[in-house]
């Protein structure tokens, strides 16, 4: 197949003349840089007439998932994620260690008179 001069190569349909620059109305824009932990760079544009009190401190990182700030010297601290709770962490918030070995003396017992009355 020869490839030929198409005139409509590479543009989408219903798109304007090519090389078009005039695109519709640009609003004035300002560009607010975040930066992450990690390093990663952020620069999105928000309206002009915003109100400084609008422009957010921190956004999310598109790359890490990070919080990100405006001070790249100081970027925000990941606040520290409590890991899932075992069933044995939330018994012993509940029990003192006393009460721990109580229970466990009494359940030892229960378990080797079971034993007990299995092997005869």
């Amino acid at each position: 197949m020869a490839s030929g001069g198409s005139a409509i190569r590479g543009s989408r349909v219903g798109a304007g003349p090519m090389g078009e620059q005039d695109r519709g109305f640009h609003a004035e824009r300002i560009q607010v840089h975040y930066w992450c932990g990690s390093g990663h760079q952020m620069s999105p544009y928000f309206l002009a007439t915003i109100e400084p009190e609008e422009v957010p401190e921190q956004l999310d990182c598109p790359n890490c998932g990070a919080p990100a700030g405006r001070d790249r010297e100081n970027p925000p601290k990941v606040a520290k994620l409590e890991p899932y709770k075992t069933h044995l962490a939330y018994v012993k918030e509940r029990r003192t260690e006393e009460e721990a070995v109580t229970l466990l003396e009494e359940a030892l017992t229960q378990l080797r008179a079971r034993r007990g009355s299995v092997a005869q």
